[in-house]
């Protein structure tokens, strides 16, 4: 029996009686009881005695709710006892070869472009020429013309295999799309002194988006954070320990997808469907999706490693909403964009439901006791102040996103003139799908809203939530075991991933799939991905290498 039901029926029988108080005091004082002239004559007594038993009983609920704060079994930051790593140093071979790739653009929207500077032919060409260890060492093939793919024989082939995840397109760079040369004269100081981290929100470059400078110790440039930093980080840590002799105890893949930023159903698609058919199936995958984030996250003062076990799905509606049309000079009452903007302001008011889900519990729980007081008692006392709790949550545009399906207007479009009424506007709505909800939950919650309007629904795209990987696993523990080793003071927690990865696609065949770029970020360094000023720290680079070959030795001395 849980805690839950064991405590539940006395605190059940208390607010019982505070209710029962509540509605007599409130039914009295409305003279809505026969009683009410007997009462009024005593009033003054009867009144005593009722904000008597109330303070009584609200005393009693204070009491439980402090009681329950301090005795809730918060997951407590453990004491580590995993022996540090000593080296997490990196090489100018290392850095060179990764400032090299970020050199080459490989925007995703050139993936088709045709001729001898096709970006993506040349960093399909690039890898083998500066890890020919790696491509002696391991089985390549290509997929789909540019989905690169490696395996690294292990020497148990019962075991299953692992599986790690990247890929090497990027977005497009603002104000750069017409600039002929967006790399320049290469610079290479890693002695620099090493600046501290960014404390602002960066509006420019420093360097040209793909210059793949090293200075200050950083490494500048597009994809430097999304996702070459990954891709780079995982061959760097196969090639050492390659150089060190070292043979998986089981087969380790490599999938790097090409397209990643605009979908990746040609890219991750494609190779996941190949795995499939060659009835290939994985112990563990491992992608993109969480980081380690810098003390201040929500108000919590620890290091937080967030470690995505599902990622939200997605639906994106056009709604074209019908009205008289007409000249400017006679409108009607409400046009088609009024009545537009009417269920936009419906959509933004009526929210889908907040719900607390297993990963975002697990979070709170572990997360709590490096919260202050009030959010600790919020957590211990979801029974009574769960709704708070959610409303709370719902507050802040990050963890909103945590609690609920987000509702996002993104798009509109009504008349292409100033005096003309359109006869149909149309908006555009994105979804983002909290695991446990559907698409077609999401499509009947629009149809209740736009209901009395003449409205046309159409389904632009779709992505069902992805499942819960679980957390008592080998891959998982594993995950926690290696980071104790880097970075001995951040608090590993379970985490839904907000934003979309290649991850989703290979749940056909792996029940396993964990997703977390292991690089120490705080907010404003976040938002350099997909933004200007793109960058990753020398040691973050070092450390992401260092992670990625404990990962790999892991499996072989899980605890």
């Amino acid at each position: 029996m849980s805690q839950y039901n064991l405590i539940n029926p006395g605190f059940a029988f208390l607010f019982e009686t505070y209710l029962f108080i509540y509605l007599f005091n409130s039914n009295l004082l409305a003279g809505r009881l026969p009683i009410y002239n007997l009462m009024k004559r005593s009033n003054k007594k009867m009144t005593l005695w009722v904000i008597g038993a109330i303070v009584l009983v609200l005393l009693i609920v204070a009491l439980v709710l402090v009681v329950k704060t301090y005795t809730y079994p918060f997951q407590k930051h453990k004491e580590r006892t995993a022996v540090l790593l000593s080296d997490t140093s990196i090489s100018e071979k290392s850095l060179l070869r990764f400032a090299g790739g970020i050199r080459i653009p490989t925007v995703s929207e050139v993936i088709d472009r045709e001729g001898p500077d096709n970006p993506f032919d040349r960093f399909k060409a690039y890898l083998p020429e500066v890890y020919p260890e790696i491509y002696a060492t391991m089985d390549t093939l290509t997929i789909n013309g540019h989905g690169l793919v490696l395996r690294w024989q292990g020497k148990n082939r019962a075991k299953k295999p692992l599986l790690f995840l990247s890929h090497y397109d990027v977005v497009p760079v603002v104000g750069y799309e017409d600039v002929e040369d967006v790399s320049g004269e290469q610079i290479f100081e890693p002695d620099d002194a090493r600046a501290l981290p960014i404390d602002d929100y960066q509006t420019k470059w420093d360097y040209l988006p793909f210059s793949g400078a090293v200075t200050n110790g950083r490494i500048y440039g597009r994809g430097t954070l999304d996702m070459k930093g990954m891709l780079f980080g995982l061959l760097e840590a196969a090639d050492a320990l390659i150089a060190e002799g070292f043979q998986p105890e089981q087969d380790i893949w490599f999938a790097f997808g090409f397209d990643e930023e605009i979908g990746g159903l040609k890219g991750a698609l494609k190779i996941a469907e190949y795995f499939k058919q060659e009835g290939i199936t994985f112990d563990g995958v491992y992608d993109e999706g969480g980081i380690i984030a810098a003390p201040g996250l929500g108000g919590i003062d620890a290091p937080l490693a967030l470690v995505g076990m599902a990622e939200k799905g997605f639906c994106t509606l056009r709604l074209n909403v019908y009205g008289m049309g007409g000249h400017s000079s006679m409108p009607p009452a409400k046009g088609s964009l009024v009545l537009a903007a009417e269920i936009i302001q419906k959509l933004n008011d009526n929210q889908m439901p907040l719900k607390l889900i297993p990963p975002v519990s697990g979070f709170l729980d572990r997360a709590g006791s490096s919260m202050g007081f009030v959010s600790r008692m919020a957590i211990a006392n979801k029974w009574l102040l769960k709704d708070q709790l959610l409303s709370t949550l719902s507050k802040n545009s990050a963890t909103n996103a945590l609690v609920r399906t987000t509702t996002a207007i993104t798009m509109a479009k009504s008349s292409d003139a100033a005096n003309v009424l359109s006869s149909v506007t149309e908006v555009v709505v994105n979804f983002r799908i909290l695991t446990g909800e559907s698409v077609q939950m999401v499509i009947d919650h629009v149809k209740e809203i736009c209901e009395g309007y003449d409205v046309e629904i159409e389904v632009v795209n779709t992505r069902e939530p992805s499942h819960l990987s679980p957390e008592n696993s080998a891959g998982y523990r594993i995950i926690e075991q290696t980071l104790a080793k880097i970075y001995p003071d951040a608090m590993v927690t379970p985490y839904v991933t907000i934003g979309g990865t290649d991850a989703y696609k290979y749940e056909i065949v792996s029940d396993y799939v964990y997703r977390l770029m292991p690089v120490y970020l705080n907010e404003y360094e976040q938002r350099t991905i997909h933004n200007e000023n793109e960058h990753i720290s020398i040691d973050n680079f070092a450390k992401m290498i260092a992670y990625f070959k404990e990962v790999m030795r892991g499996f072989e001395r899980v605890e």
